[in-house]
């Protein structure tokens, strides 16, 4: 069967404020969410330096948490005018929007309508996740008719690639493309996470050119990363490895069944590889089926895929969900220890 690429969805509220900062055209509400909150964080940034002059901050730029905070003091606050300046930037951290009571719904929703124009609210859900509730929808149509809701999403592979390569730069040092998805595997696609490890990697390396070595030596792996050394140390039969890997994910005290459900997911998507050798797929498959930005996983999917069975894949698959079963059931279980005797029965099971 022929693979076609989807297209991406196009993230149409990330480029309209992109294209408002850059024409000067910036709004009167937003919402921002999403898991990338380097890009977030950035952005606010931008906002910020378009609508307050420097040195009348205390005057102009104000952050509310939502915690405490009431619709009448978030009124109040942007009807004060600005000081030398054009507008105001009032900026709200995790204040649910729709956790409020009805009351302050209806103020909510009138205020939403009548934002002074000299006043931009932006909305940050940062701790809170933003799960608009579509049966208010007096509230829905309020946000959607005031406020632009942007979510920040990770980027795609070729511009994380194209970003990781600038931020080397900076640091006088190069990468290629494929260390670049390397890191990227290791330590996950959030620029968030990268940027404290491309520092660490840039200071620690001797060369001018960034190797795996230079990432092995002193990243920081991501679970999902480790845990695919452990199944593939697993399928190469050496056992001691495998130990090693998951005594030190233990004493960084990562929950067992956090590394359990990880193992579970890995090995999952291991037997959908061995499915896709058997059947005549290729990676492509795999990169839709697993929503993957890249080939570089998929590709490592298939080589560890080879090296097993079908057979052994789906045992391996149950014997992670009977664990997790007993884990979430029973009292008193052992969980490092039943992961420790789960790694050598799926060792025994590959003899």
């Amino acid at each position: 069967m022929a693979y076609t690429k989807k297209a991406p969805k196009a993230n149409e509220a990330f480029q309209k404020l992109k294209n408002d900062i850059s024409a000067s055209t910036i709004g009167c509400g937003y919402l921002f969410y999403g898991e990338e909150s380097y890009l977030r964080e950035y952005y606010l940034g931008e906002l910020r330096k378009k609508l307050v002059p420097a040195g009348f901050e205390e005057f102009n730029y104000h952050r509310m948490e939502g915690k405490e905070l009431t619709v009448q003091t978030l009124s109040e606050m942007a009807e004060a005018m600005p000081m030398l300046a054009e507008r105001t930037l009032i900026v709200v951290t995790d204040f649910d929007l729709f956790k409020l009571n009805e009351e302050q719904r209806e103020k909510l929703i009138a205020f939403l309508g009548d934002i002074p124009p000299y006043c931009c609210v932006v909305f940050v859900y940062d701790t809170v996740e933003y799960k608009p509730n579509k049966t208010m929808k007096k509230l829905c149509k309020a946000i959607a008719d005031h406020v632009e809701a942007v979510e920040f999403r990770p980027a795609d592979n070729s511009d994380l690639v194209t970003w990781i390569a600038r931020r080397f730069r900076a640091l006088g040092k190069d990468i290629d493309r494929q260390t670049a998805e390397y890191l990227i595997f290791i330590c996950g696609g959030l620029m968030t996470g990268l940027v404290p490890e491309i520092t660490k990697i840039g200071t620690y390396a001797k060369g001018k050119t960034i190797t795996q070595k230079d990432i092995d030596a002193v990243a920081d792996p991501v679970l999902s990363a480790e845990v695919f050394k452990l199944s593939d140390a697993v399928l190469k039969g050496n056992y001691d490895e495998a130990a090693r890997i998951l005594g030190d994910l233990l004493k960084m005290q990562t929950e067992p069944i956090m590394i359990l459900a990880a193992l579970g997911s890995q090995l999952r998507r291991i037997y959908t590889a061995r499915m896709a050798i058997d059947s005549g797929k290729d990676k492509y498959w795999l990169m839709e089926l697993w929503d993957m930005k890249s080939d570089y996983p998929a590709k490592l999917l298939i080589s560890a895929a080879q090296q097993t069975s079908a057979g052994w894949c789906a045992d391996a698959v149950k014997m992670c969900q009977v664990l997790d079963r007993r884990m979430k059931s029973e009292k008193g279980v052992d969980a490092a220890g039943e992961l420790k005797l789960l790694l050598v029965r799926l060792g025994a099971r590959r003899k």
